[in-house]
């Protein structure tokens, strides 16, 4: 098949083609749906991967998997077993070099994570750009607008949906100073809140003890007064220094 033909380039809109890109967007649709769902149980629990980078993930994934489906639709339907290269090895090379690109984009400090839903975004862009190259061109561009849609608004969606703040905090005591989880514990339960389970460290240097975690609301939608708790933790003999910021991506 000529590829620069009238026939070739209408091929792409064509409405077998249509259908089958149809076809492709609901599938994304419904993943991007579960993905979301799954989202919101790390979301509830303060996670920093939430809603967004679950269901960026999970769409982008079913979009690379769908269209391995659907190959002589490619190229408009003029794929030939006289192809140089085959794409699925081209796909394969684009998806590798993607997850370095996205790991380099995740950024750890302290006990808070950011980057992940850039990271997923990436991902999702690279889906795009290979429906956009077998010629899926519809679908893709439903996928652009769905990924878009979801970074842009999602975030709202979780802030209103029931969920557990988390605060991640830092604490730098005094030199000599034994601290004790149960004083701690009732400070953070005046204000609802307490340790999440498997974060605590703690660390000596210089002979001063320091305790690093993650608290967690106990209430729903609660959301955390900063300058309160910095209050309280400067009236404490014990902290010579700390650090509070909220625990989210």
């Amino acid at each position: 098949m000529d590829p620069l033909s009238h026939d070739t380039l209408s091929a792409y809109w064509s409405t077998p083609e249509l259908a089958i890109n149809v076809t492709i967007f609901l599938n994304l649709f419904g993943a991007l749906l579960l993905g979301l769902l799954v989202g919101y149980e790390r979301s509830y629990h303060g996670r920093a991967a939430g809603m967004r980078t679950y269901g960026l993930v999970c769409m982008a994934s079913a979009a690379l998997t769908v269209i391995a489906g659907f190959p002589s639709y490619w190229f408009g339907g003029g794929v030939s077993s006289g192809l140089g290269a085959d794409p699925t090895r081209v796909i394969q090379g684009v998806v590798t070099g993607i997850g370095f690109l996205g790991a380099g984009v995740i950024m750890k400090e302290g006990l808070n994570i950011s980057g992940l839903t850039t990271a997923a975004s990436i991902w999702a862009s690279s889906a795009i750009g290979i429906m956009v190259g077998v010629g899926f061109y519809f679908a893709a561009i439903l996928l652009a607008l769905l990924a878009a849609s979801c970074m842009m608004w999602i975030a709202k969606l979780e802030d209103w949906l029931p969920s557990r703040k988390a605060i991640s905090i830092v604490l730098h005591f005094k030199a000599g100073h034994e601290p004790h989880r149960g004083n701690l514990h009732n400070l953070l339960a005046d204000y609802d809140y307490r340790i999440a389970e498997g974060t605590l460290t703690v660390a000596l240097q210089d002979g001063k003890v320091e305790w690093r975690f993650v608290a967690i609301a106990m209430s729903h939608n609660q959301m955390a007064d900063l300058n309160l708790l910095a209050s309280k933790l400067t009236q404490n003999e014990g902290i010579e220094e700390f650090q509070l910021s909220h625990a989210r991506n």
